[in-house]
């Protein structure tokens, strides 16, 4: 088995519907310029106000994938 190395990186994806919503966005556009993505984890919620009114859901993701160096 050979040794791998991962990065982690932190996003932050935002819904006007959901939480899942929001990790879900962040997951796949990190997907559309990151290769071998591995795994996502969910850090943090919050919700953006505005007015006294959830304007937005916001899911603090952290996603590993493949480092290959430079």
């Amino acid at each position: 088995m050979s040794e791998s190395v991962y990065k982690i990186i932190e996003l932050v994806g935002s819904s006007p519907n959901s939480w899942e919503e929001a990790a879900k966005n962040a997951v796949q556009e990190a997907g559309k310029s990151l290769k071998n993505l591995r795994i996502a984890e969910i850090g943090k919620l919050d919700m953006k106000m505005e007015e006294g009114k959830i304007a937005a859901y916001r899911a603090r993701v952290k996603v590993s994938f493949k480092y290959e160096g430079k």
